[in-house]
């Protein structure tokens, strides 16, 4: 979805791309279908986070959703019932999330370079301020990803009891993370391992990881109780809007 230069982007910043995952099943939601398609105050949960990554300002290029294979069905229903007319690429994913990236990248494959940012499709309340901070220090770094700090204690668990952690030094990880293309295109070339919990934790080994401040309010929707404070702040924000 090309887009003309605005005040968040402009000619000379390198092509934009995203990869929404959502291969959720919705199990832990106890819900009828998988949790990217929950009802959030109206619209599918999916719909919001790529409305959120096709805001013109940004300067996205080509968005790929990825599902598994047998909700395509569903999505493409979902996309006529709701008149989503919003350009982006439908891709299978894989097992695991890891293959499903992988699966997203394989469908960048021709695009020479770029900058790619990788997000949960269930984040459906993602600021534009947060992925545009997000693809600016990818730009420069190579690898930044979204996270805030912890608000609570932390402690870590020890064969006798626990310890305590200091959070000052800890943080929340988020999406988006964004990566110079072709860096994230080596890093999934490697073997997959049961370590890689995100796609930092893929590239980490060939590019430093840089850090940028995230929202509290990009939660990541998997229990009952994520889609009530969704429903609270989504409210709050459109009725400041």
């Amino acid at each position: 979805m090309a887009s003309a230069a605005s005040p968040l982007t402009s000619s000379s910043t390198p092509p934009r791309y995203a990869i929404l995952v959502a291969g959720g099943s919705g199990t832990r939601m106890g819900a009828d279908r998988p949790k990217q398609f929950l009802n959030l105050l109206g619209e599918p949960v999916l719909l919001h986070t790529l409305r959120r990554f096709a805001q013109p300002e940004l300067g996205i290029e080509q968005c790929v959703v990825v599902l598994p294979a047998e909700q395509f069905a569903t999505w493409e229903q979902l996309c006529r019932e709701f008149s989503i007319s919003i350009p982006h690429a439908v891709v299978a994913g894989g097992e695991t999330r890891w293959a499903s990236v992988r699966r997203g990248l394989a469908y960048l494959a021709e695009q020479p370079a770029g900058l790619v940012a990788v997000h949960d499709g269930v984040r459906p309340l993602v600021s534009a301020a947060v992925i545009e901070q997000t693809y600016a220090a990818a730009a420069t770094h190579g690898a930044a990803v979204a996270a805030v700090a912890p608000k609570d204690s932390v402690r870590g668990l020890a064969q006798q009891g626990s310890y305590a952690l200091d959070r000052s030094r800890l943080r929340l990880v988020q999406t988006p993370q964004c990566f110079e293309l072709q860096l994230l295109w080596r890093a999934y070339q490697l073997p997959e391992l049961p370590t890689f919990t995100d796609d930092a934790s893929v590239v980490e080994d060939l590019q430093p990881i840089y850090l940028v401040p995230g929202d509290y309010r990009n939660l990541k929707i998997t229990t009952p109780e994520d889609l009530i404070v969704a429903e609270a702040l989504l409210r709050a924000e459109l009725g400041a809007g």
